[in-house]
């Protein structure tokens, strides 16, 4: 039986996958940050670890995550204080990479967001005064890391905005010939939460996603097919 561990375990995405880690017959430890979350976390059948990786070097975290057949990277700051989320979002992202390497742990998921990649070290469309821009680009340097700095089993997850809609089990992979440069999460359908899980649970066994980037939204094919299809 594998093991899948996830960061942010306590994130609505997160909550939202393990129970389907679980009922495929993974067992899931699920990393957070607070005692007080223990309970929630552990009602979705994930075990819960209390261990803040953001302040662990990469060699605690590797202990942490020791054993695991699979990471997801399920967590976020998602704006506000910027110094913490370069902080975060890159450089703690960054730390579980290489401690994922460390401990031997070939797997990882990155939820990201829709088209993230940089272009001269910058998002595209994305301002400097932008309150959202360091979240963006700190996540963007961190999914730069994963693909090219790495010899991780990667896979990039790039939802769209994301909404607290019920899961219809079905999406559309925007095709990496499309001219995404001139595409925002904004300019595409939404995604909701429980289709993202979902794709996450998809994806944890699906050979086809490894080193691959899979930006979509909800749509009209049933998601173990797009997943297969989309890459």
């Amino acid at each position: 039986m594998s093991t899948i561990t996830i960061i942010g375990g306590h994130g609505k995405v997160a909550l939202l996958a393990a129970p389907l880690l679980t009922n495929a017959g993974h067992t899931v430890r699920s990393i957070i940050r607070k005692q007080e979350q223990v309970e929630a976390v552990e009602a979705t059948g994930a075990n819960a670890v209390v261990a803040n990786v953001e302040l662990l070097d990469v060699d605690s975290i590797a202990q942490q995550i020791a054993g695991s057949t699979a990471v997801v990277w399920s967590a976020g700051v998602g704006g506000g204080d910027p110094d913490r989320t370069w902080r975060f979002d890159r450089d703690t992202a960054i730390r579980v990479m290489q401690a994922a390497e460390r401990a031997d742990v070939q797997r990882f998921v990155m939820v990201s967001y829709f088209n993230s990649h940089l272009v001269d070290g910058e998002v595209p469309g994305v301002a400097k005064s932008d309150g959202m821009y360091a979240y963006y680009n700190a996540k963007s340097q961190a999914d730069e890391y994963l693909r090219k700095e790495t010899d991780l089993d990667w896979t990039v997850l790039g939802p769209s905005v994301l909404t607290l809609d019920a899961p219809t089990d079905q999406i559309t992979v925007v095709s990496d010939d499309a001219d995404l440069d001139n595409v925002s999460d904004l300019s595409v359908p939404a995604t909701s939460r429980a289709n993202v899980a979902a794709v996450v649970a998809a994806v944890v066994d699906e050979p086809a996603s490894i080193k691959k980037t899979l930006n979509f939204h909800d749509g009209s094919t049933p998601i173990a097919e797009a997943v297969k299809q989309g890459m």
